[in-house]
């Protein structure tokens, strides 16, 4: 498909220094054209499934403890032997269920006795 105008049947199309295909910051000249990058240290983590990650840190940057693994998402830590515990998820509550944390049978019951009565009108 052209892009372009038409001018008494001649087809003009939209020309100059189009970039295409290229990023930006691409050029000839490549890393010596953005100077030197920092020195790197290269630092293991595994996670409670034996993953293993092994991201990139500058030099003077503060390594973390711990490390989101991309496989599984558990958090890993520095030592093979002994990773971090992966996070304990709480299954979904209902309404019921918190009201049965916050009251007994026996309040349920007497709660229900008094709205029973409310309605027949012997309140």
């Amino acid at each position: 498909m052209l892009c372009g105008t038409i001018t008494q049947g001649v087809t003009t199309v939209a020309s100059g220094n189009a970039i295409r295909g290229s990023r930006v910051g691409a050029g000839p000249m490549g890393e010596a054209e953005r100077g030197e990058s920092a020195p790197r240290l290269r630092i293991s983590f595994w996670c409670s499934n034996g993953h293993e990650t092994v991201p990139s840190f500058a030099s003077d940057a503060q390594v973390p403890e711990t490390w989101d693994c991309p496989r599984c998402g558990f958090p890993a830590g520095q030592d093979r032997d002994n990773p971090p515990d992966p996070p304990r998820t709480e299954p979904y509550k209902t309404h019921l269920a918190y009201v049965r944390e916050r009251r007994s049978d026996a309040d349920g019951e007497a709660i229900l006795a008094e709205a029973l009565a409310k309605l027949r009108g012997e309140l």
